[in-house]
């Protein structure tokens, strides 16, 4: 986990060295998918994200193994069947956030990022929207955006079509703190 906050932070600071980066570590993002016989939902606390608000820079990372689920069976069929979590075990997004946000005082601030989204080996670029809150120095970013799955070559066999949706519901929560 420390080694990719690691790789983030230098990546994003060959751009511009120590000044407004922020870091986050707990970075909380969850998934929902609507079908007809049954909803699925997971979530993990653990995605980790480096923003540069000088450059824009946009980084997140994500175990896929680290989504927990309410059923045991749903996470063993999502890593192994779905996923392919031992082939594929992290989704990243590189990219910039297009609008500049004053994080010098209190705001709430519309913008998108347009970068690349990698999910299961295959990378896509999107443009994602989301919001950066700015509140007595505190930094948050939010997001919710929908992922295919036919983009990123996420088979769904037609025996279990009707349990899980083509588009999956992505929301992401992600509280910064000034990187050192």
């Amino acid at each position: 986990m420390k080694y990719i906050v690691f790789i983030l932070l230098t990546w994003l600071s060959l751009n511009q060295v120590g000044q407004d980066l922020y870091a986050c570590k707990n970075a909380k993002i969850s998934l929902f998918s609507s079908a007809p016989l049954e909803d699925i939902q997971a979530s993990t606390n653990t995605g980790t994200s480096v923003y540069n608000a000088a450059t824009g820079d946009l980084a997140f990372s994500v175990n896929i193994r680290s989504f927990k689920f309410p059923k045991s069976l749903m996470q063993e069929h999502f890593n192994e069947n779905y996923m392919d979590s031992d082939k594929y075990p992290r989704a990243t997004f590189k990219g910039k956030v297009n609008e500049k946000a004053d994080v010098s005082k209190n705001g709430t601030y519309p913008v998108t990022a347009t970068g690349d989204l990698t999910v299961h080996g295959v990378t896509q670029t999107r443009t994602i929207p989301g919001t950066i809150t700015v509140n007595n120095g505190t930094l948050s970013m939010t997001s919710e955006f929908m992922v295919k799955c036919v983009d990123h070559k996420i088979d769904i066999p037609t025996l279990v079509f009707k349990h899980i949706a083509e588009t999956i519901k992505m929301n992401v929560s992600a509280t910064y703190t000034p990187a050192k």
